[in-house]
């Protein structure tokens, strides 16, 4: 009694095509998810807003703490809702800045040095190279993909037609019989 084992090596074939997919986006989602869980961080994001407004906001008592960084020449205020808003100071008007605010009994904290270069090296990291990165992994992904389906449509048909002398297509002399 024989049996065919060609479709098993079928089955098995695609098994291994779908079981390397799945790694290859096990991997891709791995990649991808701490770029997830890092944006959704908190960090406290600034409104930038006139000079009027932030005084608006001082005489109504909203304000509830400020920020001065000279570096930067930013006032930063945290407000009574939790919100917070920012503006930008000319040159050599910080003397006014801290004056208007204690003017009005809003605790003020001016940054040392250090502060102010960490504060202005913390700037939001765009992460382009990484979007680059998985594109490319994605397209390799695909193209791997494709390859294997049709090395493996390759392999069926020359099962179906053997190539050989006397073999429909093979261009040779009929063999014998």
């Amino acid at each position: 009694m024989t049996t065919d084992i060609r479709p098993l090596r079928r089955v098995g074939a695609a098994r291994g095509l779908m079981r390397a997919t799945l790694t290859a986006l096990c991997v891709t989602g791995a990649m991808l998810l701490p770029n997830a869980a890092s944006a959704s961080a908190a960090t406290i994001v600034y409104e930038p807003v006139n000079e009027a407004a932030f005084v608006h906001d001082l005489d109504s008592g909203q304000v509830v703490s400020v920020r001065i960084n000279k570096r930067g020449r930013t006032v930063k205020a945290t407000l009574r809702d939790g919100s917070h808003v920012s503006f930008k100071y000319g040159k050599h008007r910080e003397p006014q800045a801290y004056a208007l605010v204690k003017s009005h009994g809003v605790p003020v904290t001016i940054l040392s040095e250090a502060e102010a270069k960490a504060e202005a090296a913390n700037k939001p990291v765009h992460h382009k190279i990484r979007y680059i990165v998985g594109g490319v992994l994605i397209v390799v992904i695909v193209i791997v993909a494709a390859v294997l389906l049709i090395n493996r449509r390759r392999r069926r048909r020359e099962e179906e037609w053997p190539v050989g002398p006397g073999a429909p297509g093979s261009g040779g002399a009929p063999g014998p019989g």
